[in-house]
């Protein structure tokens, strides 16, 4: 059985993770299982960046097939801030959707995205990276007990509930998470006896 590494601490990603590759062939490990390991920090510009970064220092530290994501919250009227600093926007996700949601006071655009970018790194060296997105809107208040993050105060596309009001697998149907995955996953069936040959795996 292959183990791959998901370049996370969050236990409510690597659920998500776990949910989203259902896979009996390979067994996913998280950071959680490498407790020696230290997060660098974050000095991208940009998700692919962050990602990539990610993946590659977890790669290097567990020498095992790794995949980091980087992803955020892009608010249109907010010059599509919090964007790579959504986990730093407060101290706690409370705290994160009241800024947004005061910063949004009086705009009429409440219009926003979900942006998830996953990088894969092999060997040492970062192969491939896979964007997803999700557009929706931002309401006035949060909905839902679901879900973690800005998820009380995102509804998608299409939907009149927010992220925190669907049960986990109506999310990994339409998430961002789940729409980057699915890029990555049909890469490596795709690619994986080229990979084999190449890296080893």
């Amino acid at each position: 059985m292959t183990v791959i590494v998901a370049a996370t601490a969050n236990s409510h990603k690597f659920e998500e993770y776990k949910a989203l590759l259902g896979s009996e062939d390979v067994e996913l490990h998280s950071l959680l299982d490498y407790p020696g390991y230290t997060a660098a920090p974050e000095t991208g510009t940009t998700f692919k960046e962050n990602a990539a970064q990610k993946a590659l220092d977890a790669c290097k530290y567990c020498d095992r097939p790794t995949f980091a994501d980087d992803s955020g919250l892009e608010v249109t009227a907010l010059n599509n801030a919090p964007g790579i600093y959504s986990a730093r926007y407060g101290k706690d996700d409370a705290d994160r959707i009241n800024r947004v949601l005061r910063e949004l006071e009086g705009k009429s655009d409440r219009s926003a995205r979900f942006v998830c970018v996953i990088a894969i790194a092999i060997n040492g060296e970062v192969i491939e990276t896979f964007e997803g997105v999700m557009e929706g809107t931002i309401i006035e208040a949060p909905r839902g007990e679901n879900g973690f993050g800005y998820d009380p105060i995102f509804v998608p596309e299409g939907e009149s509930r927010t992220f925190a009001e669907m049960t986990q697998e109506e999310k990994n149907q339409i998430s961002h998470r789940a729409r980057a995955l699915k890029k990555a996953l049909e890469f490596i069936e795709d690619e994986m006896s080229v990979l084999d040959d190449e890296f080893d795996l």
